[in-house]
């Protein structure tokens, strides 16, 4: 019997979703940030047999998405994994920041040029890509230090043994809604780890191809969005 098509979700209707959680306070961006990093962990352990020991090389942007990645990078960090941060915007969530810099992790500023950057992925066994996310209103081509970030990073992802990709949510530079890839400076993807729910543009093409395997990591608001879609379904 075939299985039936994963449910997907627009941006609105997740934030819609999310709404109600955060202002009961509830704890979203940790439960995303323990899910990134459980299945962090479990893509590691197949090629390095576990996380003590691993470098990993966090890309953090301005919003949510670069959050989620600094404290899960904190969770892997608690582990024994040792970390970079590359922050792709100079504002990036504070407590995060300062969580992984109390585990000791090595900051760089924003555009650091192509070669250190290339040097820092080639040397990285895993990239937590957490650059944009849902929230992007425009075009969700990356631009500035984000584009020259990920296209320095790009040739190091040739064949042989390059580092793993972790997309946090959705890749960035990915339509979320219509699965656009208007500039193909986009990491691909060996895993994307989708939160509450799957983002329709990571089933669609193009940008289905960047986002890897797809994990819907679940952080308590599934019923509520599912709730959503079936009353826009009409």
């Amino acid at each position: 019997m075939p299985t039936p098509p994963m449910p997907t979700y627009t941006a609105a209707q997740v934030h819609e979703a999310e709404a109600p959680f955060l202002a009961r306070g509830v704890p979203l961006m940790h439960r995303a940030a323990a899910a990134l990093a459980r299945e962090s962990e479990a893509l590691l352990g197949g090629r390095t047999g576990g996380v003590a020991g691993v470098r990993i090389l966090v890309l953090a942007g301005a919003g949510n998405n670069g959050a989620d990645a600094l404290y899960a990078a904190d969770l892997l960090a608690e582990q024994g994994a040792a970390l970079c941060i590359l922050p792709t915007s100079t504002r990036v969530h504070r407590e995060a920041l300062e969580a992984v810099l109390a585990r000791g992790a090595d900051l760089r500023p924003v555009g650091e040029p192509a070669d250190v950057v290339a040097a820092l992925a080639r040397s990285a066994d895993l990239i937590l890509d957490g650059i944009l996310g849902t929230g992007t209103s425009d075009s969700p081509a990356l631009r500035g230090p984000a584009h020259d970030t990920v296209a320095a990073i790009l040739p190091v992802l040739d064949p042989g043994h390059p580092p793993l990709v972790v997309a946090v949510d959705l890749p960035s530079g990915i339509g979320v809604d219509d699965g656009s890839v208007p500039d193909a400076t986009v990491l691909r993807a060996d895993l994307t780890v989708t939160f509450g729910g799957c983002k329709a543009g990571l089933l669609k093409h193009p940008a289905a191809a960047y986002a890897g395997r797809v994990v819907v990591a679940d952080i308590g608001i599934a019923d509520e969005l599912e709730r959503i879609r079936r009353r826009d379904l009409g």
